[in-house]
């Protein structure tokens, strides 16, 4: 079984606003939560750690994310901050929270902060030659939305407590024009990037408005990524700045770049409701987002998985083949029909993201 790398999870922000306990299983999160608000307010949960190993997921990029107040839609949304000072406080909680996971919980998961952590943590993986592992799932921490950056020089707080991933927006702000509010890059923006760079972080454009971020393709020298988009084209009744162009796309794979799929019903057909369930959204509908991808860019080395599970969604907003994140393993059989040999589908499950790592970590 390929090892699977999830380029987004906002497992943080779940910890705090649902209490939502990883290291247990998601069907005994799903039993507790069933007498609550909470299946309603976010879905059914796809995680846990008893799922990852099932599923064989090695890795996972981390979120720290609190969305702006004015964003906010829901009267039990918690992580939302007013100004940059509270989006500061929020973050740091956020960072504290995973250092302690992995502090009383090292035996399921673990911090990945540098190139040495990395190997140590895939050595077990690549070693596994069981169905069921019993291996730590190695946390890298993505800063999404950076509105917690006081100033640039609060870089290397992030940077020293492990942060190693930012993407500038969520929504707009005075960066850049992000999902929902277009514009470019600002000055403060350009700053930032540049600064980034200079520190080695690995840019996040998802959530850029399109304009921002073919800005910071042209000019951003260090890696770029888009941890969790999908091809825009291929998007069923598609209307927003939220995913990616294919001139977006192949701008990306020319900074050998690469894009998470999401397996979200709403970002595979946008007039998706949850009203009629999940009837008619299918895993295929994954695979077709990853062979476009390919096609468009002539290789398979520029695409990956990045969930997004329980990022605002559930069980009940997933393709219907999809119980837990474990089934993501389906995706293989699905991408061999079409053709993909047993290396290429290890490549997009994990091995294309570790690359990746593995050139950029210190």
């Amino acid at each position: 079984m390929n090892f699977i790398i999830d380029a987004h999870e906002d497992l943080a922000w779940n910890m705090t606003t649902f209490q939502r306990d990883y290291t247990q299983s998601a069907l005994t999160t799903r039993k507790l939560e069933a007498s609550t608000g909470v299946p309603t307010a976010n879905g059914d949960t796809m995680l846990g750690w008893p799922e990852y190993m099932a599923g064989h997921v090695a890795i996972v990029f981390s979120t720290l994310f609190a969305s702006p107040v004015r964003m906010k839609k829901y009267a039990w949304v918690n992580q939302c901050y007013a100004d940059t000072a509270e989006a500061n406080r929020i973050y740091k909680d956020q960072l504290f929270l995973y250092e302690h996971l992995a502090q009383d919980h090292h035996t399921k998961f673990c911090l990945i902060r540098s190139r040495t952590d990395l190997d140590q943590h895939m050595t077990g993986w690549k070693n596994n030659e069981t169905l069921l592992p019993d291996l730590p799932v190695g946390l890298v921490l993505l800063m999404e939305g950076a509105e917690a950056i006081t100033s640039p020089g609060d870089l290397d707080f992030w940077w020293e407590h492990g942060v190693r991933m930012i993407g500038p927006a969520w929504a707009g702000n005075r960066f850049c024009g992000g999902t929902g509010e277009p514009g470019p890059l600002t000055r403060e923006g350009h700053t930032l990037l540049k600064q980034m760079a200079a520190l080695g972080f690995i840019l996040d454009i998802s959530h850029m408005d399109g304009q921002a971020a073919g800005q910071a393709l042209e000019t951003y020298q260090g890696q770029v990524i888009a941890s969790h988009a999908n091809a825009s084209t291929l998007i069923k009744n598609y209307s927003s700045n939220r995913h990616l162009s294919d001139t977006a796309i192949k701008r990306l794979a020319q900074r050998d770049a690469i894009m998470g799929i999401i397996p979200y019903n709403r970002f595979l057909d946008q007039q998706w409701q949850s009203g009629p369930g999940r009837a008619g959204m299918h895993l295929s509908m994954v695979a077709e987002q990853v062979d476009y991808v390919c096609q468009l860019v002539g290789d398979s080395l520029h695409v990956g998985i990045g969930s997004d599970f329980d990022g605002g969604f559930g069980l009940q907003s997933t393709p219907i083949e999809l119980e837990t994140i474990a089934d993501l393993q389906k995706l293989e059989m699905l991408l061999l029909e079409k053709g993909y040999d047993a290396t290429t589908v290890a490549g997009i499950f994990g091995n294309n993201w570790l690359h990746m790592l593995e050139s950029n970590l210190r």
